[in-house]
């Protein structure tokens, strides 16, 4: 916890971070449910391209959705394998493929900033704001932003 000018306790937050491409995301860790490694996916005929299909998560039938799609990047390398990311949402559990699981990092609330104007503009669209840490922008994903699709 850091005090603020006004002597006003200022909440500390934590996050689950994640690489996608050289991106360095953040979701709250209250609002992920679980990370597994890659499951078997069942296709959805003329869903939107982000969807990558419906994993079966214990009985459960779960979204995927395909972050480097969602961002409009480079698809993943030959072979390579993403994560997922089950993240709680208004409408149930989604999964978000991610490239690689990094830390919970702990980050103070005011060294929050607005996303800057030289993000990716299809990250930006889908991000809260940052938070600068020592060596990279830690970029933090708005979960609800990311999931609506339509």
């Amino acid at each position: 916890m850091k005090v603020n000018p006004v002597n006003q306790v200022e909440p500390s937050s934590q996050y689950v971070t994640f690489l996608i491409d050289d991106l360095f995301f953040g979701i709250d860790v209250l609002d992920v449910q679980e990370v597994l490694r890659y499951q078997p996916m069942t296709r959805v005929p003329l869903a939107p391209d982000a969807i990558e299909g419906l994993i079966n998560l214990r009985g459960q039938i779960v979204t995927a959705v395909d972050m480097r799609r969602r961002l409009k990047l480079s698809p993943r390398a030959a072979g390579t394998m993403p994560i997922n990311a089950v993240i709680r949402t208004a409408e149930g559990p989604v999964s978000l493929l991610v490239d690689e699981i990094a830390d919970v990092v702990e980050v103070e609330a005011c060294d929050f900033e607005l996303t800057p104007a030289n993000v990716n503009p299809a990250a930006r669209e889908l991000m809260h704001g940052i938070y600068k840490l020592k060596d990279r922008l830690l970029l933090i994903l708005d979960t609800k932003k990311t999931v609506d699709l339509a």
